[in-house]
């Protein structure tokens, strides 16, 4: 699909002197530039939806964990007494 950007001048001589450095086209790296974002903010997204299901799964159940329960596990990591994900509780 072609697409046309608009860009300011500043704009665009910056991207055409990466462009030079990276010995990529401008094109590429728009490219690149547009993928990084969206990819980003598709996560953040994905991490908020998540984080919205999470609490309203607690305020309807009321089940948790609290932040000390977690490093407590999570510093078992790695160790000889490596323990599994502790249980959820009111």
């Amino acid at each position: 699909m072609a697409t046309s950007l608009k860009i300011d001048d500043k704009l665009k001589s910056r991207v055409q002197h990466l462009a030079s450095q990276r010995r990529r086209s401008p094109h590429w790296i728009m490219l690149e530039a547009i993928q990084q974002y969206v990819e980003r903010e598709e996560a953040r997204e994905s991490f908020k939806q998540e984080a919205l299901a999470s609490w309203a799964a607690y305020q309807e159940t009321g089940r948790h964990l609290s932040g000390q329960e977690v490093r407590t596990w999570l510093n078992t990591w790695g160790t000889d007494d490596e323990r599994p994900a502790p249980e959820c509780h009111k």
